[in-house]
């Protein structure tokens, strides 16, 4: 998508650890690049970010690092992070940031202080004039569709790269969340971890998320595909491709995708009856890139008994609520906070 100069100062930002999206109000989503960042190891220079530096994963050569700025949800890595950001906003608003943006950013509803004060500096120092802060469950609710400021109790679970955000919904505002630091990342990890202990073979950090994306699955299907995954031997040292069967991708992940149903079942004790009931009646809605595992929302009723579907969108739901909450900010202000007031938005 060409990027230009647009005739609105408000932009939402969904600022996530795998890859960053950028919602400009009344245009839609008009960035989506991975959040990772290539630099000269001995001068700190750029050299590339963005998917440009996604490619250079394992590929790079030894005077270049390539850096994901976030982990876990939050940001490690603040000079690195603010510089992505301002490469991010010039490619949306102008080189030149005529004007300084608006922004609505995304947090996981677990972040500290600090962890809200290192985003709204980043935000500033990339470019912003003013930033506001949503939780992402809420923002993945309205991106989903679903009407948040209803007297209902909904529950989304919002799997990411970094975290995964657990919220029950009602009157416009979060009643009850929890956020635990189990998402793609740890997918990848538990993936590799696997066919290192079940197939003697190493895959690289890319490669495993490639395959994850293309194969992984949380549930058993009667008919699987046989892939060939290519990586180095462990005893060996040599290169080695193996074939192996789609559904081993649901014993690699049982250990991450249980622990993420270990924090669900522990919401639900603690959610009044009555949202409880709103919830087994509205179901559990997913987003965020964890929904894309094949047959996940099977994984998620069978162990909860809940009815539950995937967004129609889940990747996006987060960026996409950003936007409908720069459209009226007034409809969503219980769900807006504004750090520098220290207090939810009034308009």
């Amino acid at each position: 998508m060409e990027m230009g100069l647009f005739d609105t100062s408000d932009i939402g930002i969904d600022l996530g650890t795998s890859s960053t999206l950028v919602y400009v109000k009344r245009k839609g989503i008009v960035l989506k690049e991975p959040s990772v960042v290539a630099v000269e190891r001995v001068t700190g220079r750029i050299v590339a970010i963005g998917e440009e530096a996604r490619k250079m994963m394992g590929r790079a050569p030894a005077n270049i690092v390539v850096i994901r700025p976030l982990r876990d949800g939050v940001i490690s890595n603040f000079d690195v992070t603010a510089r992505m950001l301002r490469y991010f906003f010039q490619k949306v608003v102008g080189k030149r940031l005529l004007y300084r943006p608006r922004a609505v950013v995304c947090v996981p509803s677990g972040v500290t202080e600090a962890e809200k004060r290192c985003v709204i500096e980043a935000a500033y120092e990339a470019g912003a004039r003013y930033t506001y802060l949503i939780e992402e469950p809420i923002a993945a609710a309205i991106g989903a569709g679903l009407d948040i400021n209803e007297p209902k109790g909904h529950m989304v679970l919002d799997i990411g790269g970094g975290t995964t955000d657990i919220a029950v919904i009602a009157y416009g505002a979060t009643v009850l969340s929890d956020s635990i630091k189990m998402a793609g990342d740890k997918f990848d990890d538990a993936l590799r971890r696997y066919m290192k202990r079940k197939h003697n073979l190493y895959i690289g950090e890319r490669n495993a998320e490639d395959i994850k994306i293309a194969y992984g699955r949380a549930h058993i299907e009667k008919e699987q595909r046989v892939i060939e995954v290519r990586g180095r031997n462990v005893v060996t040292g040599l290169p080695e491709a193996i074939p192996i069967g789609t559904n081993e991708m649901v014993d690699a992940l049982s250990e991450p995708l249980g622990a993420i149903m270990e924090r669900v079942r522990g919401l639900f004790e603690r959610t009044p009856p009555e949202l409880a009931s709103d919830i087994a009646e509205t179901g559990i809605v997913v987003t965020g890139g964890g929904a894309l595992l094949a047959g996940f929302d099977r994984y998620v009723t069978e162990r909860t008994s809940v009815p539950c579907r995937i967004a129609e969108d889940p990747i996006s739901c987060v960026a996409l609520g950003t936007g409908r909450v720069l459209d009226d900010f007034k409809k969503y202000n219980a769900a807006i906070y504004d750090y520098r007031r220290g207090e939810y938005y009034d308009g």
